[in-house]
């Protein structure tokens, strides 16, 4: 049974940080590729980082050179360090992931920038 488990959200003034951590189980965690999304209120979930297996990156362009995704392989754990935070960063975050074709998430995260 896969599970992905968030954790790190909370409420932050804008420019601050928060590390965001999804504990992974049920999959081989080094030959998965993860992501994670966010979802704002009335907004459609979208695709904020990526990194794969080997540890290639990407980023929407809204959070490149404030976010950083990573993955520590000994914990089954993926990472989202946030800085420099903006009220428009608001949401839900996701952890994902895609096995045999099956998507994967957790129960997500909320993360609050206040103005």
């Amino acid at each position: 049974q896969v599970q992905l488990v968030e954790s790190g959200g909370g409420l932050v003034e804008t420019g601050g940080s928060l590390k965001l951590s999804c504990t992974t189980s049920g999959i081989i965690f080094r030959i998965a590729d993860m992501a994670w999304y966010r979802q704002a209120p009335g907004k459609q979930r979208e695709l904020v980082a990526r990194i794969s297996s080997s540890g290639i990156r990407n980023y929407d362009d809204s959070v490149k050179g404030r976010f950083t995704i990573s993955r520590d392989n000994a914990r089954n754990t993926v990472y989202l360090q946030m800085n420099t935070l903006k009220p428009e960063d608001t949401a839900v975050y996701y952890c994902n992931t895609n096995r045999a074709s099956c998507n994967y998430w957790g129960q997500g995260t909320q993360v609050t920038v206040s103005k």
